[in-house]
């Protein structure tokens, strides 16, 4: 299924962590933990240049970005799809997420040797559980 469902959406709105996975040049898995929203259709995350994420990313765009919700861990959704990469309004990216994370208007943790990029995930592949306990898993 590609697109995001409303129940996607809305958990993706959630100031829960998520966690990226790149493809590392051997071919291995690399996943991160990241913050994550949605911008229209597409999901978002931030990194600084030079990051295995990024570097992972330009040398091979495959991503998957998953969130589960804290408090009912079947409440899920895993989006995978190619990444762009986004220099552009990067640190005002990083500021939106730090006030939705921190709850503070600027991101505390930059630091002045650093340059922010925004990851763009245009889903291809969207895996969503709206949670609770299912019926055929009860034993």
């Amino acid at each position: 299924m590609s697109g995001l469902s409303d129940g996607a959406k809305a958990l993706l709105h959630e100031a829960f962590p998520g966690w990226a996975t790149t493809v590392r040049r051997d071919g291995s898995l690399h996943s991160t933990v990241v913050w994550v929203d949605i911008d229209g259709e597409d999901v978002i995350f931030n990194t600084a240049i030079g990051r295995a994420k990024e570097k992972h990313l330009r040398a091979d765009p495959r991503v998957s970005v998953s969130m589960v919700d804290p408090g009912d861990a079947f409440r899920t959704v895993s989006v995978s799809g190619m990444a762009a990469l986004e220099e552009d309004g990067a640190d005002s990216v990083i500021d939106r997420l730090a006030n939705k994370y921190l709850g503070v208007d600027r991101y505390p943790y930059r630091s002045a040797d650093e340059q922010r990029i925004t990851v763009r995930v245009r889903p291809e592949r969207v895996i969503y559980s709206p949670g609770g306990v299912r019926d055929d898993i009860r034993s």
